[in-house]
């Protein structure tokens, strides 16, 4: 059953944050780790996990059995399990370095041999919560660039594709530079012809077939954010590269190891997305974009409209662009004011420095969409922004949420 997360009179439950004395809040960010990504998609996956924490089982049956959904999930040979998808970038990583052999897995990350070389395309190389250039070297190897930060061409990346590369990594995510940078299927057969395999971090993708099928190796995804499951990171492909990813639980991989109510939750998360009615949860969001399409219209400053997912996700955000001289403030400073409301609402404003934020229905609850409607037209009205720092303001949505890390228990 889909909930009506446009109703007007469903109440939202704060019941959970009160008892715990958590700031009541909305999510229309996104699928993010600072929000703690998602919630749980079904009530199957709240069951499965509790009810895994009142039992022993041995860990290798359960991560064939996540193989197994993995595989009927994506189409994968098989797949395996882990703490994160951030996890799973440094045990792809370290993979494709040791193979299977166990005395070299023990070795990262000091000593990886020299065949330790991750071919990665300069324009892909973001930041996602950290670097993606952290999570590659966590695992002992060498990032080898290719091109330039909005360009990169098919010699580059050839050029880096020699003996001592283990694996090239293509990164899907709103991220990335959107252009300049070599298409998939293109950079994919680049790899093959040398005989690297190729890794994609597709974390916070719906597209859970294509990358395989177009000849990826290895693709990463994320248990908790789009599929709505425990925290976890999923890692599928090639049956030889997946048994060798998960081999780097004897090394590297042991911190990053994942619970078993973690992977039941997942396992849970992923039989339901194979079953879900995809096409009703958009026309709930479809509803909530234009309840705050309607809630914004003639508000001087203001312009609303729909945009598609940067990455080929099927959904759409509300975008927001704020004319900072007809509003009296400039977006940064708008996303700051939402955020000090009550419940505090949450945007995705990680570019607020171009003048505009977008708003995301897929992370609403019941009876939410119309709190946040009814706030987008009382504060772009009242005005409540015109005590926020504009500077401090922007220096914050620069920070990309460093500030919550350095000033945590100060």
């Amino acid at each position: 059953m889909i909930n009506d997360i446009t109703h007007t009179s469903v109440e939202p439950d704060w019941s959970w944050h009160d008892a715990n004395g958590f700031k009541r809040v909305i999510n229309v960010a996104g699928t993010m780790t600072g929000l703690g990504a998602s919630v749980a998609s079904v009530p199957e996956v709240a069951r499965e996990t509790a009810a895994a924490t009142e039992r022993f089982v041995d860990m290798h049956a359960l991560q064939t059995l996540a193989s197994d959904t993995i595989a009927e999930l994506t189409g994968a040979e098989a797949g395996c399990m882990t703490a994160s998808a951030g996890a799973a970038i440094s045990l792809a990583v370290a993979g494709c370095i040791t193979g299977l052999d166990p005395a070299h897995a023990e070795a990262l990350p000091r000593n990886p041999g020299p065949k330790a070389g991750i071919a990665v395309q300069m324009g892909h190389l973001c930041e996602y919560g950290s670097s993606i250039k952290t999570g590659i070297e966590l695992a002992g190897a060498n990032v080898r660039v290719a091109g330039t930060a909005t360009l990169c061409k098919d010699f580059q990346l050839s050029a880096v594709l020699d003996d001592e590369t283990a694996a090239a990594l293509y990164v899907v995510s709103h991220h990335v530079v959107h252009y300049g940078q070599i298409p998939f299927e293109r950079f994919v057969r680049l790899a093959h012809e040398k005989g690297v395999p190729v890794i994609v971090d597709a974390a916070s993708e719906y597209d859970l077939r294509s990358f395989l099928e177009k000849g990826a190796d290895l693709v990463i995804y994320s248990g908790h954010k789009f599929l709505g499951g425990p925290t976890s990171g999923i890692i599928a492909g090639r049956r030889d590269l997946v048994r060798a990813c998960y081999l780097q639980n004897i090394g590297i991989g042991r911190g990053m190891k994942i619970g078993k109510e973690s992977i039941m939750g997942a396992i849970a998360a992923m039989r339901a997305w194979m079953k879900r009615d995809h096409a009703a949860i958009r026309a709930q969001e479809n509803a909530a974009l234009e309840l705050w399409l309607d809630a914004l219209r003639g508000i001087p400053g203001i312009s609303a409209y729909r945009v598609p997912d940067p990455t080929g996700n099927p959904l759409e955000r509300l975008q927001i662009d704020v004319d900072a001289e007809k509003l009296g403030a400039g977006a940064p400073v708008v996303v700051a004011a939402f955020g000090q409301r009550d419940p505090a609402i949450i945007v995705r404003g990680h570019e607020a420095e171009l003048g505009y934020f977008q708003l995301d229905p897929c992370n609403l609850l019941p009876g939410q969409a119309p709190v946040v409607a009814n706030a987008l037209r009382e504060e772009m009205m009242r005005g409540s922004w015109r005590n926020i720092d504009a500077e401090e303001a922007l220096a914050s949505s620069r920070n990309g949420g460093t500030d919550g890390y350095l000033h945590w228990l100060s």
